[in-house]
């Protein structure tokens, strides 16, 4: 069957971030086009060691990318769509957005311990400003600390203590086992020697057994899309968090094709938009843009069609979870864009908008220039 043409698309260079781009490649070439994918390093690529929330504006893993689009150098930009800018160059559309991945995040820990049974001041790693007042406000009494990395590093620092103490405790065992040869009454601690355990553990927990540890995490937490796109959901025990109580941020779990304006954003759409997530995230961008908190405030807004209705859920928090604006509210879908902005202007006066300024002077006195969740593919 003849080609439609090829496609250049931009992707950041990340493992996750070319499996996503690859998913949207492939969906594409079931439509007859051949795909270029374009690794583009971003200015959040860059700086490796800072934490998200210190690194500008929102849109550092975005804005090279789509300048490749708008520069005429690529035709299209794959993103992690809450990672992107509600405002957006006015030469640029969504083209697409394709059918979405599980939106929820997941608690993830050595031993599959849930948040509920964590104990009193466990060690939960995350830089997202959000993911930690969710925490705070269901466990006050725990200890949220900086984690950043793409999903095997963080998974890697999660499991790395374990792993080191147990490499330790086989390491002494076979120095035991050495100091007992010959005796048949000796029985060993373990069955395997160091080695033949070392050559059993996967790739990741090699890389843990290799990693210097900084922080000691009981649990960390990471998107659910991201942990299954990158194909690490085997790799650790992981609680889903519930969407009611732990709402995740805005558009999580899709992804987005931006691309200007024209003949090719309609072909881009005509071949892999998917309407019910279109509608849904249109839903939760709509409210984040009008709450103006993004890059601002702790937020999370989820929205699922559910027949002839949004259902969306809203919290807005402060940053230690202390105080929050929270509601739930059925979206006509015939009229979804209007009616989300106009709730989210109510949730404003109900308090959400004096949250998100609080948020704001906070974040300036401190000099950081605001969070946004970390792409989990850096």
């Amino acid at each position: 069957m003849k080609s439609r043409g090829t496609l250049r698309l931009a992707t950041r260079g990340s493992l996750l971030a070319r499996r996503q781009a690859g998913m949207v490649g492939e969906r594409l070439e079931e439509r007859r086009y051949d795909v270029d994918l374009v690794t583009v390093e971003t200015t959040g690529d860059q700086l490796a060691d800072e934490l998200i929330h210190r690194l500008g504006k929102t849109g550092a893993f975005v804005r090279e990318l789509d300048e490749r689009v708008l520069d005429g150098d690529c035709d299209a930009a794959i993103h992690s769509l809450k990672d992107v800018p509600t405002e957006q160059p006015d030469e640029l559309v969504t083209a697409a957005v394709p059918e979405r991945g599980p939106a929820e995040d997941v608690l993830l820990t050595p031993e599959g311990t849930t948040l509920d049974d964590l104990p009193r001041g466990a060690t939960v790693g995350t830089s997202s400003l959000r993911r930690r007042a969710l925490l705070l406000d269901q466990r006050p009494d725990l200890t949220v600390e900086p984690l950043r990395g793409n999903v095997d590093t963080r998974i890697e620092k999660l499991l790395a203590p374990t792993l080191q103490a147990e490499h330790e405790a086989r390491t002494e065992a076979d120095k035991e086992r050495k100091g007992h040869a010959g005796d048949e009454d000796f029985e060993p601690e373990y069955d395997r020697t160091v080695e033949e355990w070392f050559d059993d553990c996967t790739e990741l927990e090699k890389g843990a057994l290799g990693r210097e540890v900084e922080t000691e995490y009981d649990a960390i937490v990471l998107a659910r899309a991201g942990l299954e796109r990158s194909g690490l959901a085997h790799a650790v025990d992981f609680e889903p968090l519930s969407l009611t109580t732990f709402v995740p941020s805005p558009g999580q779990g899709a992804l987005c094709v931006t691309a200007t304006d024209g003949e090719t954003a309609r072909e881009i759409q005509s071949a892999i938009d998917h309407p019910r997530s279109r509608v849904e995230v249109t839903v939760e961008r709509t409210i984040l843009a009008t709450l103006g908190g993004g890059c601002i405030a702790p937020l999370g807004i989820h929205a699922v069609v559910q027949g002839e209705y949004v259902h969306t859920a809203v919290a807005v928090y402060d940053r230690d979870g202390e105080t929050s604006v929270k509601a739930t509210r059925d979206l006509p879908i015939e009229t979804h864009a209007t009616a989300a902005r106009s709730f989210a202007e109510e949730l404003a006066d109900r308090g959400a908008a004096e949250l998100i300024e609080e948020s704001r002077k906070e974040l300036e006195d401190d000099g950081e220039p605001g969070p946004e969740d970390q792409p989990e593919g850096k």
